[in-house]
C-alpha cells in the first residue's frame, strides 16, 4: 500500500485549526470587551507597580520599573494564553455526548482537540496583543504619559526570540489546555478543573507578578516549571534578561516541556477515551 502523503495527512489539522480560528474572530464585540478589561486591569497593575518601586529600595532588582510596566502591558495582552480554562467546545460536547462522535473519525483525537484549541488561543490572543500595543505603545505615550507606555523590546534579537518564544508559548498552554479538556471529559464537568487551574496558573505564569521578583531562592524552581514558559519566559526573552546560551536555553525549557507535556496528553487521552461515558442524547 503506497503511503499517504505528508501533505493529506495533515490537511484535516490544517482545516479544523482554520476554521476554529476564522469562527473565533467573528467574536469582535468580545474581544474589544476583553481588550476593556485588561486596559483597567493593566492600569492598576501598572499604578501599584509604580507604588511599589516608589516605595521601596530597588537596588540591584533584576527588572526596572520602565521594564516592570511594559511586563504588565504584555501580559495583559497574551492574557488568553494562559491556560486557566479549559475549552469550552469540549465542555459542551461532554455536556451533550457529541464528544462521542470524536471517537468515530479517521483522524487521531489527540491531535485533532490539540489544533482546535489552538485556533481558539490564538484568534483570541491576536487581537488582543494588537489592541494593547496600540494602547498601551502608541496611545499612552501620545497622552502624555510615556512613562507607563509600553516600551521597544531590548534589540532585534530580543524581539526575534520574543516572537519565537511566543509561538512556542501558543504551543505550551494548548497543551495544559488539554490537560483541562482531557479532565473535564474524565470528571464530565468542567466547573471544578477550571475553578483550581485557574489561582496556580496565574501566579506560577508570571501574569500576576514578573517572576524575578519574587525571592531570588526560589528563582530556579519558578524558571524550570512549566507555567513560566507561557508568560514569563517570553517576556525575559523581550527585555533581553535572557540572550545568547540563556535565551536558547529558554527556547530549549519551552520545547521540553511541550514535548513532555503532550506526551502525557495523549496517553492521559487514550485512557480516558477507552473509557468515555457518554451522556447526552
Amino acid at each position: 500500500m503506497t503511503p499517504m502523503p505528508v501533505r493529506e495527512l495533515v490537511r484535516p489539522y490544517v482545516a479544523a485549526f482554520a476554521s476554529r480560528f476564522l469562527q473565533m474572530l467573528q467574536y469582535r464585540t468580545a474581544a474589544l470587551a476583553g481588550f476593556g478589561t485588561q486596559c483597567w486591569w493593566g492600569g492598576i497593575k501598572v499604578m501599584v507597580l509604580a507604588a511599589f518601586y516608589g516605595g521601596a529600595s530597588m537596588a540591584g532588582t533584576p527588572m526596572s520599573l520602565a521594564q516592570a510596566i511594559t511586563y504588565s502591558w504584555l501580559s495583559q495582552g497574551l492574557l488568553v494564553l494562559v491556560p486557566w480554562l479549559g475549552d469550552p467546545e469540549v465542555a459542551q460536547a461532554v455536556r451533550t455526548g457529541a464528544v462521542a462522535y470524536d471517537r468515530l473519525r479517521p483522524v487521531d483525537a489527540y491531535a485533532l482537540w490539540f489544533v482546535r484549541s489552538a485556533g481558539w488561543i490564538a484568534a483570541r490572543a491576536l487581537p488582543r496583543v494588537a489592541l494593547m500595543a496600540v494602547f498601551a505603545a502608541v496611545a499612552l505615550p501620545l497622552a502624555g504619559l510615556g512613562d507607563w507606555a509600553w516600551q521597544p523590546p531590548a534589540s532585534l534579537a530580543a524581539a526575534i526570540a520574543f516572537l519565537a518564544s511566543a509561538v512556542l508559548a501558543l504551543l505550551l498552554s494548548t497543551a495544559m489546555v488539554m490537560l483541562l479538556n482531557i479532565a473535564t471529559v474524565a470528571a464530565l464537568n468542567e466547573r471544578g478543573i477550571n475553578a483550581l487551574a485557574g489561582p496556580v496558573v496565574i501566579v506560577f505564569s508570571g501574569n500576576l507578578l514578573p517572576l524575578v521578583l519574587l525571592p531570588d531562592a526560589w528563582q530556579a524552581a519558578l524558571l524550570m516549571q512549566p507555567f513560566a514558559g507561557v508568560v514569563d519566559i517570553p517576556a525575559r526573552l523581550y527585555f533581553g534578561l535572557m540572550s545568547g546560551p540563556h535565551a536558547l536555553a529558554g527556547l530549549g525549557l519551552q520545547c521540553f516541556w511541550i514535548a513532555v507535556l503532550v506526551a502525557l496528553g495523549h496517553a492521559a487521552m487514550d485512557r480516558t477515551m477507552r473509557r468515555l461515558e457518554v451522556q447526552g442524547g
